[in-house]
């Protein structure tokens, strides 16, 4: 049995240089298949397990269609939150059985910061308008954290409010104010598409998804 602790674990992921990451990602999969019953059953049915894994290339992936009917839990604790995928008023979503917010945070900052740097030095805009009409969304959950970590008065979330949002990134465009414009992909095209402008001081990060709002394009189409 694979005895790393918990603790252990967490320190070595966000501790990982890019030479240890193997070595850390097989020792989450050991940890992932003692500890998490559904994994360890799907492991042995295709045969794999911690003697005959010896690369990241032979880590089996858990379907997603296990976490719509399924509760995908490693170690038995009580969540703290629970995040929902998106879907239709009849689909099945998926879950995301999240044991620590805390950890949750550490994870989506630490990442953050490694290829933006600190939040608090951006204008942090979402632009999530199906996402915020609906509870459990992990997009939301994060892009509200980013934004309470900015220290722009002008963060914050816009929905439909495009007039206003083109005005606050004319503004911050005028002022060389490093600002993250995060959308979804419908409402950055709807957007786009009103109120045109270079934006030389703007990330647009898009989050993907059409959401029945418009037909479905490829990342190089949008």
């Amino acid at each position: 049995m694979y005895k790393k602790s918990e603790e252990k674990l967490v320190e070595d992921i966000f501790n990982c240089t890019e030479s240890a990451f193997q070595h850390v990602a097989i020792s989450v999969f050991k940890y992932q298949y003692e500890q998490n019953i559904l994994y360890n059953r799907y492991c042995n049915l295709l045969k794999r397990n911690p003697n005959n894994v010896n690369t990241i290339y032979e880590i089996p992936f858990l379907p997603i269609q296990f976490f719509k009917t399924h509760q995908i839990k490693t170690t038995e604790f009580t969540e703290q939150v629970i995040f929902e995928s998106s879907g239709t008023t009849t689909s099945i979503n998926s879950k995301h059985f999240v044991k620590s917010t805390a950890l949750y945070q550490q994870s989506f900052m630490q990442a953050f910061n490694q290829f933006y740097g600190k939040a608090s030095s951006y204008c942090i805009i979402g632009l999530l308008p199906s996402y915020l009409q609906r509870s459990g969304s992990s997009l939301v959950y994060m892009i509200n954290h980013l934004i309470q970590a900015s220290s722009h008065n002008n963060s914050g979330f816009y929905l439909y409010n495009f007039i206003e949002l083109q005005q606050v990134l004319l503004q911050n465009e005028a002022a060389n104010q490093p600002t993250i414009l995060i959308g979804v992909t419908y409402a950055l095209i709807d957007f786009a598409e009103q109120y045109p402008m270079q934006l030389n001081h703007t990330i647009v990060m898009e989050t993907g998804g059409m959401k029945g709002k418009k037909e479905e394009l490829t990342r190089n189409q949008v």
